[in-house]
């Protein structure tokens, strides 16, 4: 069965569906209702879940961690993400976005270069992606370095990458299985924006 939490952390609230662990789907918010409906929107069809009011020890450890990624903390979440029921694009997608490394972006079509298809497909993606925040879609903008859409609003979005900025002043290049991809420091996008 899927177990449900929710806690609200620092007036923002983080909530996570697992299964043995293993991560079904996450999401964050402004409040508790919209946050669970995020991810009973991303829980499998057909399969028994439970919300719970309190979450467990290890449920308050993952919850934990999503703080700590939506505050631009330095972390190195090592987190099991259940995706084997996704598409294999979309698997590829998610985990060459995982990739891209605190204080850094790239863009729609770099991930498609990268993956293969084209940037629509991967921006669509992006919109659904079921492990917000610890799949960081909000590091992926417009090849110019603006926003482009998010799920959680475009200030939202900007407030993430305020706080990922690192003071890095140079792109570089990431492997990823068969490809290269690669990420400019996320000050490009910031400069757009007083």
């Amino acid at each position: 069965m899927i177990e449900i939490y929710a806690q609200n952390i620092e007036d923002t609230w983080f909530a996570i569906a697992i299964n043995q662990q293993q991560i079904i789907t996450s999401s964050f918010g402004a409040d508790q209702q919209t946050t669970i409906n995020n991810v009973l929107g991303n829980v499998p069809f057909n399969v028994a879940f439970q919300v719970f009011h309190e979450p467990t020890a290890s449920a308050k450890n993952i919850l934990a961690t999503l703080k700590s990624i939506h505050d631009g903390k330095d972390t190195n979440p090592n987190l099991s993400l259940a995706t084997a029921h996704l598409p294999v694009y979309t698997k590829k997608v998610l985990k060459t976005t995982s990739k891209i490394p605190l204080g850094y972006v790239t863009s729609y079509g770099s991930i498609a270069r990268a993956v293969g298809g084209g940037p629509r497909a991967v921006g669509n993606i992006m919109a659904s992606n079921p492990f917000a925040p610890i799949v960081p879609c909000h590091r992926v903008v417009r090849a110019d370095f603006t926003l482009g859409g998010y799920g959680f609003g475009l200030k939202v979005k900007m407030q993430l990458l305020e706080r990922e900025k690192r003071g890095f002043t140079s792109p570089k290049e990431i492997e990823v299985d068969d490809g290269r991809l690669t990420v400019f420091p996320v000050e490009n996008v910031l400069k757009n924006f007083p």
